[in-house]
């Protein structure tokens, strides 16, 4: 058996395992680089690390940093509640404003999942008392999610910007990421318009929105300004030893953290200032002047946790390792996948299909199916460098197939079996049918896996505009 096909064998048996156990994919990959490496090839280890991506680990590991001490002094509640001042009297509005905070919180480099999970209960809990449909308000908050995820700063970025570099491919990180934004914008129109939205725009809430957000951040912030540990997120969040768990269930803070809450809900902080001029700088410093995003989130980190160390205390520990662990392990792995030809054998054997457009298509389909039950990052990695030597040729527009298959592989986040699909699913309002909502996720996961890859294909890749 030749080493390209048995490459091929050991991948599909990582995803395989990957799938129904619950192991991490990057460790599986670890070890298939070291076996296909080391007893295949007869690589040395040294070799073999040398396609361990050293700066994209250093970028992950600080923006998920910076965004975890953003967390823990209380600047996304700042945000969140900010955000849903705006809203004042207009119900119609708040699904908007889940959109928009979401995207914002994963385009400055917070993961996914970690929004989902932030947004998801408070979303879910404006859902249930304003009667907005929760399905819509869920999706709402998962499109948000993916909207922002390719932003050049953003994980989903970072991590195909950091591979098409490698090639000779031409690079547009702002038209992939807007490409995502504009997509998952328009899903969200579409939901808010078939999900009843348009009946909100006659719904009026007076001050109790506000009211509402202001009290649940209030909790928040308060019992970090007393120092008291946070556990949950959202709706469900209370000090520890006084947690309660569900969506809708009340939590009360001890009279200590409620006193806090009082002055710390009222203005922002010194280090909640800090934090929104260190997220603003990232921007500007890494994108307007083209600086390492590792190195300039790691250090606006530091001074952050120079500002407030009692911020940062445990925000390593809420580094997205599994992640980092995924990413790093999967690069490596492909990186081996070059060595044994397996690059070359899968494109040669696209190539031969004589029909460009088909083999971009089929690749959006592959990684849609594949990312609605398995890691959509690992997709990403996996898939883009396979497709590499085919879009070499320039039959096709690179970056309009680049950014299809990214949408492709990350907008069927929605399915109940990613994360960002259970965790809704998981905040489900006490008075909604749990049965009934999962068969509606499952049911509209279903459409985006059949439509989604096909409307990115043509919308991005069948004009050549891209």
């Amino acid at each position: 058996m030749s080493a390209p096909v048995l490459s091929i064998i050991i991948l599909a048996v990582m995803f395989l395992l990957a799938t129904v156990l619950p192991l991490n994919m990057g460790a599986l990959a670890f070890v298939g680089a070291f076996l296909l490496g080391s007893v295949v090839l007869g690589m040395s280890t040294s070799d073999i690390l040398a396609n361990f991506p050293g700066g994209l680990f250093l970028t992950i590991v600080g923006v998920t940093y910076l965004f975890a001490i953003a967390q823990n002094n209380g600047t996304i509640d700042l945000l969140v509640r900010g955000a849903v001042r705006m809203v004042g009297s207009k119900v119609a509005l708040i699904p908007w404003v889940m959109f928009a905070i979401t995207a914002v919180i994963t385009a400055v480099g917070a993961l996914s999942p970690a929004a989902v999970a932030i947004i998801a209960p408070i979303a879910l809990s404006f859902a249930a008392k304003h009667k907005i449909n929760p399905l819509m308000m869920g999706m709402m908050v998962i499109h948000g999610a993916q909207a922002g995820g390719f932003s050049p700063i953003a994980v989903y970025g970072v991590t195909v910007n950091g591979i098409i570099a490698k090639t000779d491919l031409e690079a547009s990180p702002m038209a992939i990421f807007l490409a995502s934004f504009v997509f998952n914008l328009a899903i969200a129109v579409v939901l808010f318009i078939v999900l009843g939205g348009s009946k909100l725009l006659f719904t009026k809430t007076g001050r109790l929105v506000e009211q509402a957000a202001e009290s649940r951040m209030a909790v928040s912030v308060g019992a970090r300004a007393a120092g008291v540990t946070l556990q949950g997120s959202g709706s469900n969040i209370s000090p520890s030893g006084v947690a309660g768990k569900g969506t809708s269930n009340s939590s009360s803070a001890s009279p200590s953290a409620a006193d806090a809450a009082d002055a710390a809900g009222a203005r922002a902080t010194v280090p909640q200032l800090v934090t929104i001029a260190g997220l603003i700088a990232l921007a500007v410093i890494s994108l307007g002047f083209k600086v390492d995003v590792g190195f300039v989130s790691i250090t606006i980190a530091m001074v952050l946790a120079l500002v407030s160390p009692a911020a940062q205390k445990g925000a390593v520990n809420k580094i997205s390792w599994s992640t980092v662990l995924l990413i790093c392990g999967m690069l490596t792995f492909v990186g081996v996948l070059e060595e044994a030809g397996t690059i070359k054998f899968v494109s040669d054997g696209v190539a031969h299909l004589g029909m460009p457009l088909l083999a971009a298509l089929l690749i959006c389909y592959i990684g849609a199916v594949v990312s609605a039950f398995a890691s959509s990052t690992a997709i990403l990695a996996a898939l883009i460098p396979l497709a590499v030597p085919f879009l070499s040729t320039g039959e096709i527009g690179a970056v309009g197939v680049i950014a299809a298959l990214a949408v492709a592989a990350t907008i069927v986040d929605v399915s109940p079996f990613s994360t960002n699909g259970a965790l809704v699913l998981a905040n489900a309002p006490e008075d909604v049918d749990k049965d009934k909502f999962y068969k509606q996720i499952l049911a509209y996961s279903g459409i985006v896996v059949i439509a989604g890859p096909a409307i990115a294909w043509l919308v991005m890749v069948l004009p050549g505009w891209m």
